[in-house]
């Protein structure tokens, strides 16, 4: 009886199979690299604002607090972003003809608050609250970097139900004393020396925070 298949077809039955498995194994794979990729995750991302403001110059250079700004962000779930009288407080008197200020000088004739683009923007499913991370030690750059040292400012972490996870699982490492909070300088190893004992300080149960509820609601 003739051969119906050529020899190397076993071959290819073989690398069919492999392929069968592998493919989907490796496009699984692929899916969850870029999930947690910079790229992907726009890690360094810089959108355009109405003006360049510069926390570099701001806060590294002027010693600005958040505060200053970040006005509600103490005792509110959002920090907000500063009004208009706020950048008029110095700019009334300072770089009052600046091209680059323009946008300022018309929001303040025309009674119209700027619109500022937000760099970090959580999904409307996910609740978070500023008031409560800083009440409980988790100072600003945990979240948003070194703010102090970017020209313009530009998402830091990806902010993925991940990493969030990753802090609440062990926010130990990223408590500090309230005096740090908001401090740009703060030193990483002081967390991992003191982070256990400020649970305790703070009362936060670290069993609770992976609840659903926590962030869902």
């Amino acid at each position: 009886m003739a051969q119906i298949f050529r020899r190397r077809s076993n071959a290819i039955v073989k690398v069919a199979l492999v392929a069968v498995v592998f493919v989907p194994v490796a496009a699984l794979v692929f899916a969850g690299v870029m999930a947690r990729s910079r790229y992907t995750n726009d890690i360094g991302l810089t959108p355009d604002q109405p003006v360049p403001f510069s926390h570099q110059h701001h806060v590294g250079g002027l010693g600005l607090d958040c505060r200053y700004c970040h006005t509600g962000v103490e005792e509110a779930a959002f920090a907000g972003v500063p009004p208009t009288h706020t950048c008029m407080t110095c700019h009334s008197q300072l770089w009052t003809n600046a091209e680059m200020l323009r946008p300022i000088r018309e929001s303040l004739a025309k009674d119209e608050p700027i619109a500022w683009n937000r760099v970090t923007n959580l999904p409307d499913y996910v609740y978070f609250n500023h008031s409560v991370h800083v009440e409980n030690g988790v100072g600003c750059t945990t979240c948003h970097g070194s703010v102090d040292k970017m020209p313009l400012m530009q998402k830091a972490e990806p902010m993925t139900m991940q990493w969030c996870l990753d802090c609440h699982r062990d926010p130990a490492k990223n408590l500090r004393a309230p005096e740090d909070v908001f401090a740009t300088n703060w030193n990483s190893a002081d967390g991992k020396i003191h982070g256990h004992e400020r649970l305790k300080r703070y009362g936060i149960d670290p069993a609770k925070l992976t609840d659903c509820s926590t962030c869902h609601r």
